[in-house]
């Protein structure tokens, strides 16, 4: 099984390089990089590309690590104990099965994401080391052993709102997705807006990779981002001429709120704007 990317998802080669290494070497693919550069989807495009099944577990501060692998209902079984259902004589039926377990139990090898696990609390990669090492747990409810048919192929995704243990940095592979350069976006918004014409797509992109590299933002404008702003541009119909002004620093972008996610950084840009104006 080999990963070069698909129509739907344009894959750098030192992504691909690293999607094949992990499934090698058979071990998790731990992925780092900014918002919106495409970390949870890389997971579900080669789920499609390799024709596999996919499962996600998408975390919260909440998560526990138990949770991916099972949860006793031990309330509904009281419950259904005080009505005299007959179903609580058998305790597999207050099992539900986690993310880990479905695709232990999966007939065919198959993707399985564990997104943004850096949310959880500090213990819980650790939690998994046992499970995701040897592909196995027990289930001390039933009294069984649980093993995977199959080792999945796993995508682990971070924001680093946390740093990961060591012990289980070891046991991945790490990429780290770069931001994409000018060319690599360009083909990016082709696959979402094929056909857009060329003026437009330098213009939007000038004035995006030029917001980007104004220095304070509290958080830059991602891939994602941009292509919302093209979509609001083409269903404005927003001509390329009208992105920027004859001097490029003297006005804010049209539809800017697609791009700058909160007041600071519009009140920043606005400052530059300012400054730019007093200084001609």
């Amino acid at each position: 099984m080999r990963f070069e990317g698909t129509e739907h998802y344009v894959a750098p080669r030192d992504l691909t390089l690293a999607v094949n290494a992990a499934i090698t070497l058979q071990r998790p693919l731990l992925i780092k990089g900014e918002p919106g550069t495409g970390k949870t989807m890389l997971a579900e495009e080669v789920a499609a590309a390799l024709g596999l099944p996919l499962f996600q577990w998408h975390v919260k501060s909440t998560t526990k690590a138990q949770q991916g692998l099972y949860e006793y209902d031990a309330v509904s079984r009281l419950r259904d104990s005080q009505l005299g259902d007959a179903k609580v004589a058998e305790i597999g039926n207050y099992i539900v099965k986690g993310v880990l377990w479905q695709a232990f139990e999966c007939e065919t090898p198959s993707v399985v994401l564990i997104d943004e696990i850096d949310k959880a609390d500090i213990e819980f990669p650790n939690d998994l080391l046992r499970e995701l090492d040897r592909m196995e747990f027990y289930v001390y409810e039933t009294r069984q052993m649980v093993r995977a048919r199959h080792r999945p192929i796993l995508f682990i995704t971070s924001n680093n709102e946390k740093e990961l243990p060591d012990a289980f940095l070891r046991r991945c592979f790490f990429h780290y997705i770069k931001f994409p350069d000018r060319e690599t976006m360009a083909k990016i918004v082709d696959v979402h807006f094929p056909g857009l014409k060329q003026n437009l797509l330098r213009e939007a992109l000038e004035v995006f990779f030029e917001l980007r590299e104004v220095p304070g933002l509290k958080k830059k404008p991602s891939t994602s981002e941009l292509l919302d702003w093209l979509k609001l541009l083409l269903a404005e119909d927003i001509p390329p001429e009208a992105l920027r002004a004859k001097d490029q620093k003297a006005a804010i972008p049209p539809l800017h709120g697609a791009l700058l996610k909160n007041e600071q950084d519009v009140h920043l840009f606005e400052r530059l704007i300012f400054m730019a104006r007093h200084n001609r």
